[in-house]
């Protein structure tokens, strides 16, 4: 339940979050069951239409979100704190890829991954981590992926990219328990969203989601609502003694011990 304006009910800090890229597959998944925990949702997505449209299902907000664009990630959050209040668990989903050897990136297609990829949660965090501190309360989620973990042929500059959000959440675990504040990282394997079927996109699709498939021991790809479960209870109070933690929800993809 929300009282004006969106507001908590109850005034809890603690159930505003905050959630980049959710519109799209695994973000949207990981509002909804967000949501369904009785968390209160900012859906931040590229598209204000795509993010409300999210919201309006789970009785939250839209904001406009570039994770590249340091006034706009700014903006996102003061507009989720005006109206909201100042989110306490920020989730990083949003990402980008495309699959192309190592020799056939340049520096345009670089940039690009490594803006959205890492400087993205590094931008994003910066500019929510002070309430946080001052609330003495945080959940922390970041988005990595399996293929930071282990690699992944044709994802050489994505794989650097999500190997930094690894490093880089654990780096803000150790920095702020002292704040209440835990930070955890949830790595995806192969997952059938529409970035996947977008990046595979042409004559070898059938091919490839056929040999990521097989490589999962589960022998199936991931969706959204497989991953989201792991995201939530990481966000939630019963975890608040976990953190600098790396989870994969990969069917068995990676495994580590």
């Amino acid at each position: 339940m929300t009282g004006a304006a969106g507001q908590p009910a109850d005034g809890d800090a603690r159930r505003i979050a905050f959630v980049t890229g959710g519109a799209g597959g695994i973000g949207t998944a990981i509002c909804r069951q967000l949501a369904a925990a009785g968390r209160v949702v900012a859906v931040a997505d590229l598209s204000r239409e795509a993010a409300e449209k999210v919201a309006a299902d789970i009785d939250g907000i839209g904001v406009p979100l570039d994770v590249t664009d340091p006034d706009s990630v700014a903006a996102a959050v003061a507009e989720t704190t005006e109206r909201l209040g100042a989110p306490t668990i920020v989730i990083n989903v949003a990402g980008w890829d495309e699959l192309k050897p190592f020799l056939e990136t340049d520096e345009d297609f670089t940039h690009k991954v490594l803006e959205i990829n890492l400087n993205g949660p590094i931008r994003v965090l910066r500019a929510t981590l002070p309430a946080m501190v001052e609330a003495r309360y945080g959940r922390v989620v970041n988005i990595a992926s399996d293929a930071g973990r282990v690699g992944s042929s044709m994802e050489s500059v994505y794989s650097g990219a999500k190997s930094g959000v690894i490093g880089f959440t654990k780096t803000i675990a150790r920095e702020f328990a002292k704040h209440g504040i835990s930070a955890n990282t949830v790595c995806p394997g192969p997952t059938d969203t529409p970035l996947l079927r977008q990046i595979t996109a042409g004559e070898r699709s059938g091919n490839i989601i056929a040999a990521m498939t097989k490589a999962v021991p589960m022998r199936r790809m991931g969706t959204p609502d497989d991953v989201a479960p792991a995201v939530v209870f990481l966000a939630s109070d019963a975890a608040g003694y976990i953190t600098g933690q790396t989870l994969s929800a990969s069917g068995g993809l990676t495994m580590s011990g």
